[in-house]
This record gives structure tokens, sequence and C-alpha cells, in this order.
């Protein structure tokens, strides 16, 4: 089985799906990523989908099971599985115990979550599952009811049943002094300003290789993210669009982008390529990612355009801006996203907190 890109009759977004050994689409995988794309899912996310579930009929093809008659024990051993090797996956070799997981928990996870949204999407379309999505539904929030929900609603929800515990990981985020060198280190404008853009406003990087023009208002010193279909790729995450308001600085960096390197340019696009072909086309995150290389061979600063996020959010929470706004700004879908990814204190800002409520210098106690 193998995983292919195909372009759906009719739309400029890409999809995927899953061929079998007689190079035909497996027919139940196709149907869920088929309805993915329909409901306007990210391709990137169709394509993480694709690669679970391609993994997961690789197993059960191995271990000659039919999709439709999973028992909850056979989901424990696709999970073993998935931490072996290639070569161990296949029989080939045997598998020391003390030899380290092929894949991490998340990752796991993840794919466990892939598993049981397909299966839901089968239980919606009449597919008998038995007795698997009674006792492994996808965890939180289901779109799919079981029959007289509304009796037993007030009863205890059953979640999946199988989840690894994953270690809580600190986002890594920038230092003033190295978000400066990097921004330093850009030798054209545009550069500069893509990079000034994700630490000003915390935009992921597809929101802003997404920006036109149109978006950039001066006079109000906002800018905007729409949802829309680029060329490029460039994609707003949630399907929902967001106004950010933003710095002068940023907005006369612009100008003199405008001014200096973009000229007379006819493109809508703000991030475009200007020396290399085709020029004027949308920047793609291919051309992104080769830039970031050689930053890091010029700065020495071992960095990734999503940091520039992650410490744009660290920043705002640190200047004591309320959980509810940073969630708004940075077009999360709820304030838990927000809290769970950001919500973790460091030791120096548990420190910088401590020292502004006049804790250390306590003279009630001589230690």
């Amino acid at each position: 089985m193998f995983v292919q890109k195909v372009a759906p009759p009719g739309s400029r977004v890409e999809s995927w799906t899953v061929l079998g050994a007689d190079d035909a689409p497996v027919a139940a995988i196709e149907s869920y990523l088929s309805y993915l794309s329909d409901i306007e899912r990210s391709p990137n996310t169709v394509k993480t989908y694709a690669h679970d579930l391609k993994d997961y009929f690789v197993f059960l093809a191995h271990h000659g099971i039919d999709w439709r008659e999973v028992r909850l024990e056979d989901v424990g051993e696709f999970v073993a599985w998935l931490r072996l090797p290639p070569a161990g996956r296949s029989g080939q070799v045997s598998v020391l115990p003390s030899l380290e997981p092929h894949v991490d928990a998340a990752t796991v996870n993840r794919k466990l979550s892939a598993v049981s949204s397909f299966y839901a999407h089968q239980a919606r379309h009449g597919v008998d599952l038995g007795e698997l999505l009674v006792t492994w539904l996808a965890p939180g929030r289901s779109a799919w009811k079981p029959f007289l929900h509304h009796i037993s609603k007030s009863g205890p929800r059953k979640r999946r049943a199988i989840v690894l515990k994953t270690p809580q990981r600190i986002p890594r985020v920038l230092t003033a002094s190295e978000v400066q060198t990097i921004l330093d280190a850009c030798t054209r404008l545009r550069d500069r300003l893509l990079f000034a853009v994700l630490y000003d406003t915390g935009m992921r990087i597809g929101e802003a290789l997404g920006l036109r023009h149109e978006d950039l208002a001066a006079a109000e010193r906002e800018v905007s993210i729409i949802a829309r279909v680029n060329d490029n790729g460039a994609r707003v995450k949630t399907g929902r669009g967001r106004t950010i308001p933003v710095g002068g600085d940023l907005l006369r960096l612009y100008a003199d982008y405008l001014h200096a390197e973009y000229g007379d340019l006819d493109s809508d696009h703000v991030f475009v390529n200007l020396w290399g072909e085709p020029i004027g086309h949308a920047l793609s995150y291919a051309a992104v990612y080769d830039l970031v290389l050689r930053l890091r061979r010029r700065t020495g600063i071992d960095f990734d355009p999503h940091w520039f996020r992650h410490t744009a959010a660290t920043r705002m929470l640190r200047d004591r801006v309320p959980l509810e706004v940073v969630s708004k700004l940075l077009g999360h879908a709820s304030v838990t996203t927000t809290a769970d990814i950001y919500g973790h204190l460091t030791c120096e800002d548990a420190r910088r907190v401590l020292e502004r409520a006049g804790w250390f210098p306590g003279t009630e106690v001589r230690l």
C-alpha cells in the first residue's frame, strides 16, 4: 500500500488517497478521505490521515484481520506494532525489548485518533462495527451520536480506551536578542518583513504566505487573515479569518519593501518571488525553508518559522495580555487550546511573578 496525491476534478485544492496492492484506491479509506476533502479540511490534514490509515490497513493485512471485525485487543497490538522499526514490523528480524520505540507516544496517539475518526465516519454510514465503536470513541467532542443518545446522554461518556501518556513540552521560544539577530541577518527587505510579521502578529507561516496587499490596512494599523485558496498552497488553518492589530514599525517596513524591492510588480500577494523564477509568483513553503536554512547557517540559531508564533504568544502572556485575547489573536478554536500549549510557566516566569509579589525579600521568617 502507498499514499498517492490526487487532483479532484474541478478543484484547485489537492487531496490524497491510499492505493492497495492492485493500484486501486482502498474503498473504505477513499470514502473517508473524500469526505475530509469535501468539508474542506487542510490538504496537509488529509495527507496525514492517509498515511496513518495506510499504516493501520498494512497492519490489518499483515495479521489477516478485516477492518470491520477488529477487536480492542487488535488495536492494542497495532500500538505495539507501530513502536517497532520497519524490519520488525514485517517480521524479518526479532526486536530486543531494550530497543527505543520507533515512533513516540504523540505520533501513536495521532494515528489512533485518525483511526477512531475513520470508524466514527463508517458508523455514521451504517457500517456494523460491533462493540469496537462503543468502547473506542474519539477523544473530546464527537459529531457521532449513538442510537437513543437523547435518552442516555446524561450517563457517563465512553472515551477512546487506548491513549499513551505523552510528556508535556514547553514550546521553544526565541529571545529578543535571537529575533533581532535573525532579522538583521536578512539581506532582503522581503525576508526581514516576513519574519517581522511572524514575530509581531503570531500568525502561522501559511497565513503569512497567503497575505494579499488588501489585507494590510495602514490607516487602521491592522492585518486581516482571510481564508482563501492560494496557488502556493498557503492556508488559514482554522478556516476562519481574524484581524490582528500591528505596530507602526511593521507597516513602515512594509512600505519600504514595496518601494525598494516590490516596485511596480503586478501581483496581489505580499510575499512573492523577486529574484528567482517564476518572478511574481507567491512565495512557497519550500522557498521559506530554504531561507531558514541559510539563516541558520548565518546566525548559528537553530530555529523554524513556527518558533516566532510561540515567541509572540509567550511574549503576550508574559506582558499580562488576557488568555482569551491571546487565543483570539492566534486563531485558536478555543481558549483551552491556548492554555494547553502556552499555559505552562517556566522557572524564569515563576520567579518573575514571585518577585513582583515581593516573595523573596520577605522578612517574616529569618532563614
